[in-house]
């Protein structure tokens, strides 16, 4: 007799725990993680594709897509530039403001 109940009772506790509410729900956590954990595609840097050595500092119209509205030079991570040409960035950027011919702050 116990063996009867036992037989019955697991029978139904497998109706309850196979629900459609907690199969979307899993569904909803799989595709929510898929799209967490996508990375994002690798920038390459334009000046690798361009093939320039040197950055002239008197090309403002180029300078000016490195640089904030805020006049804040854009770190590499976000403009994908290569570490040597964000470097030579910088120094362009700098001597551009240095001769005022850029801005080193919005007033």
């Amino acid at each position: 007799m116990s063996d009867e109940n036992f037989e019955s009772g697991s029978s139904a506790n497998s109706h309850k725990s196979s629900g459609s509410k907690s199969d979307s729900n899993s569904e909803h956590r799989d595709n929510f993680r898929q799209r967490r954990l996508r990375r994002p595609r690798r920038k390459i840097c334009t000046f690798c594709v361009e093939k320039v050595f040197d950055i002239d500092y008197k090309d403002i119209n180029k300078l000016k897509k490195f640089v904030t509205d805020r006049a804040k030079i854009i770190p590499r991570r976000a403009n994908g530039c290569c570490s040597i040409h964000q470097r030579r960035l910088t120094t362009a950027i700098k001597r551009a403001r240095h001769l005022a011919l850029m801005q080193f702050s919005v007033d």
